[in-house]
């Protein structure tokens, strides 16, 4: 392993801190464009990495999982100390880390910062949030903390740009200075009676690595490689330790908080000294107000369920002018092909198969900007705590606590950085319950479907005279995904995951105004993300489905016969009487079967086959393609209402994504838990979805 000897070239930064500290803003201030979002090796934690520029080269700036300790308690808070220690294969020990600390809430944070800094690698901490502490009273002395901790503190208001320039020099000075690194090395270990470090050595004895690694160096005041500190314990050593061990026992000393309580009363002391608070001058603040409605117990729930509405409400009219823009573009661009391409399989392919295909997605993309624009947005500005906090009450009674909530409600934007969201759950049953449920609620590869049905078959009429009626039906979609994913929690926690409900204890971050820089930069991720999609899956989908719907040839007659006779035809008609008690024709059925990879490849594979079929007629939208679409046997629609609505249920309720599959075979470390997911949820799909057509058959007659 990398020794953790600081070395005087810097090459990789770590940007750690506390949950809510604005680690993230200051990676999109430092990174802007410049960075790359994927996962660690072997684990499903996003990983960002982007580069800043340090005089004349580029460095590598790494953000981690926010996390209040070294002694990791969730899976997303061991990351932490696995890059720290060197322990996933190809993420280098960091030379250098930038600690970010939220300046109102200061001696919190100090404690993890005690901890990175006894591994002696260079820090510099980001005071961020600094203008704040006015209104809260309170005044720091940088010069202090720095005299006690040994670092350099940098005052910042990440949000805004201010400090960034002052940071960025004090990381090019340790960069480039090997004097600087020594100057800012770590501080002497705190001081202890000896009865005091004979119980800190037996705790080690129990630690989980790597924690009792940092704790043994500062202990010992041992130096050079962390692993030959551990190996330089004598086997006397050891045996006074089993023997303190067994003498503490009997004198009932809780011997695992004697390390926390001794370095906590240090920061203590040292936060004494640097910071003061001044009462009278504080008042009153915006978070104080707000909070008290938005986290009211009837309120809040009103405020939360009316922003949901407005949000789905916005994005179903704002996005219409983008998306027929988009349709309109893909329509001329497949005529255009038509006219330069000469009539046959080619022009077939590529106009019908490839244009129509990932166009019929891609039209759908002003949705997932605008969803994920005020997903962004609801973040940023500290809401989803306090989402998290009123919903505490409702997910008690399932059993979980309102931690859950927070994944869930990522999970709307995508389930898998939902499921990955889990890993600040400490209890390993809620968080498998959490992983289970999370696919219920309504992701944005679900919006297309939902948008093609609705816009096709739900007619825009007012509903109290604001709310359109596509509008309800949408959110309708997402409430009933939210009871689903609830109803099934209970269930789990009644029976194969019974367990109390846990306590809820969550920090609420301080309100903040969303900068556009931010905003804009998550929404041109997840664009692109989606467009990648459409891009790699979606047109290897259109490709092979349009080989399928196109052969074997039938010579003779018109493109629904030729499509009969196909691949897709026949495999249509063989699935055809399993889904026909909800509703459905053989058509879905194969879009039902191609969107097992992807929810959206369902708007892609009609596309695809109603283009073919309708390949002899004028370019027409696949909207106006459905609605004519009827039974060749008793000439009856094959799409109504009912049957938009019944596709939507199933789509809600369907595990349809082979990418979540894998990450929770990843997440739960093997097939079974993946495997019950798929089949509770298929069941839970086609049940819901064959009472929803018996209902709305018994509703019509």
């Amino acid at each position: 392993m990398k020794s953790t000897v600081p070395s005087p070239v810097i090459n990789t930064i770590a940007l750690i801190g506390n949950p809510n500290c604005g680690k993230t803003t200051l990676f999109n201030s430092l990174t802007g464009l410049r960075h790359k979002v994927g996962n660690y090796p072997g684990v499903t934690v996003e990983k960002k990495e982007g580069t800043v520029s340090l005089g004349t080269r580029d460095v590598t700036i790494v953000d981690l999982p926010g996390t209040y300790s070294l002694s990791a308690n969730s899976p997303d808070e061991q990351i932490v100390s696995d890059v720290l220690f060197g322990r996933i294969p190809g993420t280098l020990i960091p030379d250098l880390v930038i600690f970010v600390a939220d300046a109102t809430n200061l001696e919190r944070n100090l404690y993890l910062l005690s901890q990175i800094i006894d591994l002696t690698i260079p820090v510099v901490v980001a005071l961020n949030m600094i203008d704040r502490i006015k209104d809260a009273g309170i005044d720091i002395n940088t010069t202090m903390l720095r005299q006690e901790f040994g670092v350099m503190f940098i005052p910042m208001v990440a949000s805004k740009g201010v400090g960034t320039d002052l940071l960025i020099a004090a990381l090019d000075k340790v960069s480039l200075n090997k004097s600087a690194i020594r100057q800012w090395s770590v501080p002497e270990p705190v001081k202890v009676e000896h009865e005091e470090l004979v119980s800190m050595l037996v705790a080690i004895e129990k630690m989980p690595e790597p924690a009792a690694f940092h704790e043994a160096q500062l202990l010992l005041s041992l130096s050079g490689p962390i692993e030959s500190n551990l190996r330089s314990l004598t086997v006397e050593t050891l045996s006074h330790i089993k023997m303190d061990h067994h003498n503490l026992q009997k004198l009932g000393v809780n011997r695992h908080s004697v390390f926390v309580e001794s370095r906590y009363r240090w920061i203590n002391s040292v936060y004494k000294k640097s910071v003061t608070h001044n009462i009278a001058r504080r008042r009153q603040t915006f978070h104080d107000s707000i909070d008290a409605v938005l986290t009211h117990r009837i309120w809040g729930f009103v405020i939360f369920f009316a922003l949901m509405a407005v949000m789905f409400q916005t994005i179903f009219t704002w996005a219409n002018y983008p998306m027929e823009l988009i349709g309109f573009g893909f329509d001329f661009l497949a005529s255009r092909v038509s006219h330069i391409i000469p009539e046959g399989d080619l022009q077939n392919l590529i106009a019908n198969g490839i244009i129509g295909g990932v166009g019929a997605v891609v039209t759908f993309l002003p949705q997932i900007i605008f969803l994920f624009l005020f997903l962004g947005l609801l973040e940023d500005t500290g809401y989803m705590s306090r989402a998290a906090f009123i919903m505490d009450r409702v997910m008690s009674k399932v059993g979980l606590h309102g931690k859950s909530f927070i994944p869930l409600l990522s999970s709307f934007a995508c389930a898998i950085p939902g499921i990955m969201a889990t890993r600040t759950i400490e209890n390993p049953r809620d968080r498998l319950v959490t992983i289970l449920v999370a696919p219920l609620m309504s992701c944005s590869a679900r919006l297309p479907v939902f948008s093609l049905l609705i816009a096709s078959f739900v007619p825009n009429i007012l509903v109290f005279g604001y709310f359109s009626l596509p509008a309800i039906i949408l959110i309708s979609m997402y409430l009933l995904g939210l009871i689903a994913a609830l109803t099934t929690a209970r269930i789990l926690k009644s029976t194969i995951l019974k367990g109390p409900t846990p306590a809820f204890i969550m920090e609420l971050p301080p309100y903040r105004i969303p900068t556009l820089r931010n905003t804009l930069i998550h929404m041109w991720e997840r664009s692109v993300l989606f467009l990648k999609n459409a891009g790699t899956i979606i047109l290897g989908v259109s490709i092979i489905l349009w080989f399928l719907a196109t052969y074997p040839k039938l010579e003779h007659g018109t493109s629904s016969q030729k499509l009969a006779h196909s691949f897709v035809g026949r495999a249509g008609h063989a699935i055809e009487p399993v889904l026909k008690p909800l509703g459905f024709d053989w058509k879905i059925g194969i879009g039902i079967i191609s969107s097992l990879l992807q929810r959206e490849v369902f708007v892609g594979t009609l596309g695809t086959i109603y283009n073919i079929e309708h390949a002899d007629e004028a370019n027409t939208s696949l909207k106006e393609q459905m609605q004519k679409d009827k039974d060749p046997v008793s000439g009856t629609s094959s799409f109504t209402l009912l049957t938009a609505i019944c596709i939507m249920v199933y789509y809600v309720l369907a595990m349809q994504c082979m990418s979540t599959i894998a990450v929770v075979r990843r997440e739960t470390n093997g097939w079974k838990w993946p495997a019950f997911q798929f089949a509770y949820m298929t069941l839970l799909a086609y049940v819901g979805t064959l009472i929803t057509y018996r209902m709305g058959l018994w509703i019509l007659s």
